[in-house]
């Protein structure tokens, strides 16, 4: 059978047929993965039989639908294992953000496993599988921007650090207004203020508008620059990363938590530097294709990097809402700003309904592009 050969699978029959990289069409291929391919054109029936089955894509399957379960415990835990922070219950709006991060969330995952599961059916719904995994990707960092924004952007240090001491007396001021002769201290004030209204203004819209723009790079690169489609898709996903930790980044640079969190407790610091080494991880082995690379063949099941990618994308997750529990429970019921249906769910519905057009777009593109070459090869 020539390399890139579309091998037809009649409808109930051929189930177990798994080919080789060279027997399948050149899209379905993974870098280094040699053997357990399913056969274009597995039915519905067929694919969810396959997450019983050892194919290369079983792995990526289970690592994120287990996860699923797995966050929800962690999740549920906020509201029974020490007692609701807010005596109205899990429904009451202070916790608008945590759901809309938890939509967000739950989301990646099940999309990712779903994509991983069915993407055999056909060429066409491969592509589409992938686009929506992407699209769920950045509505997850939307998700993140929320819960960050209401709970570690008010503890975030809404002024600036405390002023230097005063020449000649060893010691600092309490308040910039104790120290007249310092030129610096209203500018720096000011400033301060100002910024902090931009940001306000500005965070939550620029996450989303980053997250559409993500969309559209890692949609893209399954048909353009196929050499370097995963350093383009993880160097993409680190712009969100930067925006949307803005607010931890003020936390620990003026609310001077990192010395505290690495002392232990529920301090942002902690969790947030494993949240980041986690990602690192993930990001290294989506790149590397470590250890597959330096074994072709070997680990085709069990144990190629993107399996790897699934389980550390995973657990900066799982570090990261430690982070936000932990955040929750030292803001206690007091928020200075109330979060609202449209202000936390209503920028969620928008977003997807953006990422949807995306997604719907790009499958007619490629829908369109499949017919084409079937025209041509009908020719």
């Amino acid at each position: 059978m020539g390399r890139g050969a579309q091998v037809p699978l009649a409808s109930g029959k051929g189930g177990g047929l798994l080919l080789r990289w060279s027997e399948v069409p050149p899209s379905m291929t993974e870098s280094f993965i040699l053997s357990g391919y399913r056969c274009p054109g597995y039915t519905f029936a067929q694919c969810l039989v396959s997450a019983f089955r050892p194919t290369n894509e079983t792995g990526n399957f289970w690592t994120h639908f287990l996860a699923v379960f797995v966050f929800a415990f962690h999740f549920l835990e906020q509201f029974w294992g020490e007692g609701p922070v807010v005596p109205k219950g899990p429904l009451d709006p202070f916790y608008y953000p945590l759901w809309s991060y938890f939509l967000g969330v739950c989301g990646l995952l099940v999309a990712s496993s779903m994509a991983h599961l069915f993407n055999s059916m056909s060429l066409v719904i491969r592509e589409i599988c992938f686009y929506i995994d992407y699209g769920t990707i950045s509505a997850y960092t939307v998700g993140s921007s929320l819960a960050y924004f209401y709970y570690i952007h008010p503890r975030g240090g809404g002024s600036p650090p405390p002023p230097p001491p005063l020449p000649g007396t060893g010691h600092n001021t309490s308040s910039l207004s104790a120290w007249p002769s310092w030129e610096g201290a209203g500018w720096l004030s000011a400033l301060a203020g100002q910024v902090g209204t931009w940001f306000e203004a500005l965070y939550v819209p620029s996450a989303c508008l980053i997250a559409l723009f993500c969309t559209l790079a890692c949609c893209s690169t399954r048909h353009q620059w196929p050499r370097y489609r995963y350093l383009i898709r993880t160097l993409v996903f680190l712009l969100p990363f930067g925006v949307v930790s803005i607010p931890v980044f003020r936390k620990l640079w003026w609310g001077g938590d990192g010395a505290a969190a690495a002392a232990g407790g529920h301090g942002t610091g902690r969790f947030f530097l494993r949240h980041c080494f986690w990602l690192l991880a993930s990001g290294i082995f989506n790149v590397s294709k470590i250890p597959e690379r330096f074994s072709p063949g070997k680990f085709d099941i069990w144990g190629h990097s993107h399996q790897w990618f699934h389980c550390c994308t995973f657990m900066s997750i799982l570090d990261e809402l430690h982070m936000i529990r932990g955040e929750i429970r030292e803001l206690g019921a007091g928020l200075p700003r109330a979060p609202t249906f449209l202000s936390t769910f209503g920028v969620m519905l928008l977003l997807l309904t953006l990422l949807a057009s995306i997604v719907g777009w790009f499958g007619l593109r490629a829908y369109a592009s499949h017919q084409r070459s079937m025209a041509r090869k009908g020719d």
